[in-house]
């Protein structure tokens, strides 16, 4: 499980295979400390450390997560935001993340609010119904507070300093990022389902 709190943001330098493929990131973590087959969150979406060296670790992702959320596209130079899963007792700055991407939503439009941004996503048809106003929702790993919501479209408010920390300073209209519902927003739409 993770928080959506951005605690690195690491550089993609090389991408091999098709299908699946094997991913090597740049990280400023102490990578001694991070054990094989640990879970790191890269743009929100959990994925396993198979090897590494100083600096780096390589991860693979299968062709159902790359088919699923925006790592098809990351290519060498590609920034990454990174989150290690959060341990028993640490603060939970943000809400309760899985790292299980729900799709891909896509930026309308962004607009300055005094010191921050204003971003308007466009989230898929099928994923409208789980964004609430004063809501979660993590944006390629980020947990964000929702604003404002009109029908598929919704707006958050993003400081200067998760501009500066994140891959929220490099979007631009159109881009995607990968989307995490609430888990409760979930769990609540399931148990309002008719049989």
């Amino acid at each position: 499980m993770f928080t959506g709190i951005i605690t690195d943001l690491g550089e993609v330098v090389e991408v091999k295979g098709q299908g699946d493929v094997l991913l090597r990131v740049k990280t400023s973590y102490d990578v001694s400390a991070i054990p094989m087959g640990a879970s790191i969150a890269h743009n929100g979406i959990c994925l396993t450390v198979i090897e590494s060296g100083p600096g780096w670790y390589t991860v693979q992702a299968s062709a159902e997560t790359i088919a699923k959320t925006t790592l098809g596209t990351w290519k060498p130079g590609s920034k990454v935001n990174l989150e290690r899963p959060t341990k028993v007792g640490d603060e939970l700055g943000g809400h309760i993340v899985s790292g299980h991407v729900d799709g891909v939503a896509h930026v309308v439009s962004i607009t300055r609010e005094n010191d921050s941004l204003r971003y308007v996503f466009e989230a898929p048809e099928n994923l409208k119904k789980f964004v609430a106003p004063k809501g979660s929702v993590a944006l390629d790993g980020v947990s964000l507070t929702v604003n404002e919501v009109e029908g598929r479209r919704f707006g958050v408010n993003i400081i200067p300093h998760t501009q500066s920390v994140t891959t929220f300073g490099t979007y631009v209209e159109g881009s995607p990022v990968n989307m995490e519902i609430d888990m409760l927003a979930r769990y609540v739409a399931r148990l309002l389902e008719k049989d």
